[in-house]
């Protein structure tokens, strides 16, 4: 059975209060729209029809910037005046095969269930709707069905009668119907109702009309189907997707301490035996060894972490490699193009940029390592600073094995401390220093006899 999706994203979302298009808010980190377009490519559908009208060309960027994988497959059809659900799907159907099952989506609601989705695709009626039964049915359409329970329409709620407001069961939007079948039925749609607009859902009474099997599928989790039209609306839909993570994450064998207090906006992996504390944040790209522990209020994002790691309170981790065993933290910073070996110690309000430190190296306290190769084994003091700046370019920083930087050193670059060097506390360090030399750079301390402070007149 040939598959083809349509998706609509063309409202501007007013109730968003915002000047960015509805589907390019995001969840979970990314935008909407992504969320269901992976949806739809994950059922393999000959092609997905994009439906926008605010702001296409910003849509389209978006989409391409994620560059995914499906992207030949996405066509874009645009809908110059947005008058309803129905009149966006007769925008997409002249490039729809007559013979495909054709699947709607919307841009709007990003946490469909692919398993649900998956389980529709496979029905071969000439209608599918998903239903659901929400707590709150406000604003939704209902589901109208007959004496013997056969769905034989929808009623808006803007149209509905008292009697049908009391209705539990609510039309999700989502449908799947045969390519032909529903161009005949879009073709009879008229805007007849309080809004003056072409209701998609018009089509159910056309196919009861048409003797036409309609089978619905109530979905267990109506959740994952509620649309977002407010920014109340995304904070739940984000709410639900972190929480879906959460599961996702422990039962993977994660212990969360509060799986109310995580967020995840990308693509995390952990290996086993990991804990992570509350209000942690993974963002973009990130790996997590086993046996990592990472403490509360850090942010890690698109970073690598190994084994046996532990990530002390209030560190951020960017663009990061860590190896093995290492401790960072607490109050660390890790820029990007970091790289720590194995057993590497960064302290407290320590700054690592484009650095790299080799195995059994520390920075335990107040420090900054910009554009610099730090070799193993080597001690860096507290306030010690790699000037690596000149005020117009970047130079480097090369420091050898079992080197020792005393407390509130400067080195400045280019310069390189050579293995087994000592820096003496205090220096200011302008020249090379060589092998297992001591570096001393100070001014002589003087002792003024029986000096008397100033006294304020």
């Amino acid at each position: 059975m040939t598959l083809e999706i349509i998706v609509l994203a063309a409202g501007q979302g007013t109730r968003m209060k915002s000047h960015l298009p509805k589907v390019l808010h995001p969840v979970g980190g990314k935008p909407m729209l992504m969320h269901v377009l992976d949806s739809a490519a994950s059922l393999s559908p000959e092609k997905i029809h994009v439906v926008t009208g605010f702001r296409s060309e910003e849509i389209q960027n978006s989409v391409a910037h994620y560059a995914p994988d499906y992207l030949s497959t996405i066509a874009w059809v645009h809908q110059e005046k947005q008058l309803g659900t129905g009149h966006a799907v007769m925008q997409a159907m002249p490039a729809v095969n007559p013979n495909a099952h054709c699947l709607i989506l919307y841009g709007d609601v990003p946490l469909v269930d692919r398993q649900v989705l998956s389980a529709i695709a496979k029905l071969d009626a000439s209608l599918v709707l998903l239903t659901s039964k929400p707590e709150d049915c406000e604003g939704m359409g209902r589901i109208l069905r007959d004496e013997e329970n056969r769905v034989t329409g929808i009623i808006e709620q803007k149209d509905a009668s008292d009697a049908q407001k009391q209705i539990e069961e609510i039309n999700t939007g989502i449908m799947m119907c045969k390519g032909r079948d529903l161009s005949n039925w879009l073709n009879h749609l008229g805007n007849n109702n309080s809004q003056g607009e072409y209701y998609l859902t018009d089509v159910v009474e056309m196919a009861v009309f048409d003797q036409k099997p309609v089978e619905a599928v109530v979905a267990a989790d109506s959740a994952r189907f509620a649309g977002v039209n407010s920014k109340l609306d995304l904070a739940t839909a984000e709410r639900t997707y972190q929480k879906s993570q959460a599961v996702e994450l422990m039962n993977g064998g994660v212990t969360l301490l509060d799986p109310d207090r995580i967020d995840i906006r990308g693509n995390a992996s952990f290996g086993q035996d990991c804990c992570v504390d509350v209000n942690v944040i993974l963002e973009g790209e990130v790996s997590i060894g086993s046996g990592v522990v990472i403490e509360p209020n850090c942010i890690i994002r698109n970073s690598q972490i190994g084994d046996y790691t532990r990530i002390l309170a209030n560190t951020l981790i960017e663009d990061a490699v860590v190896g093995q065993r290492c401790q960072i933290g607490p109050f660390a910073r890790l820029r990007p193009d970091t790289k720590l070996l194995d057993e590497v110690r960064i302290g407290n309000f320590v700054e690592i940029k484009n650095s790299e430190f080799g195995n059994s190296s520390k920075a335990n306290h107040l420090a900054y390592v910009g554009d610099s190769s730090v070799g193993s084994n080597v001690n860096i003091g507290a306030g010690v600073i790699t000037c690596n700046y000149d005020g117009a370019n970047k130079h480097k920083t090369t420091i050898g094995d079992d080197v020792f930087v005393g407390s509130d050193s400067q080195l400045v670059a280019p310069v390189t401390i050579e293995s087994g060097a000592t820096i003496g506390a205090g220096a200011t360090i302008t020249k090379n220093v060589q092998k297992n030399d001591l570096a001393i750079s100070r001014a002589k301390q003087v002792a003024i006899k029986n000096w008397e402070r100033p006294k304020k007149k």
